[in-house]
């Protein structure tokens, strides 16, 4: 799926047109692109959280040559998928996993 479709989806579940569908998803992805650059984290109980993490500077190797190089530290999105979001990905999971909470 690609944001085309997702336009196409929402405008359709919500009676709305596909120019506003599309105002709709870009004002969410702003808003979270925002936020997680500020350093805030964008939680969505039973999706998942949006967040920033530290990477610490590594040495890395080039592939082609074999020659050792330094790879700075940098900041990186990160997303967390929630237990809703994972159980409707993988049921047999959060059978599991309700099972052994429940012994």
């Amino acid at each position: 799926m690609n944001r085309a479709d997702l336009v196409e989806i929402l405008a359709s579940k919500h009676d709305l047109s596909k120019v506003a569908a599309a105002a709709v998803l870009e004002s969410f992805i702003d808003t979270v692109q925002t936020a997680v650059k500020k350093g805030d984290a964008v939680q969505l109980v039973g999706f998942g959280t949006f967040k920033s993490a530290k990477r610490a500077a590594r040495t890395g190797k080039n592939p082609s040559t074999g020659a050792a190089l330094k790879i700075p530290a940098t900041t990186v999105p990160k997303f967390v998928a929630g237990a809703k979001f994972k159980a409707v990905v993988d049921p047999k999971a959060a059978k599991r996993k309700a099972d052994k909470a429940s012994k």
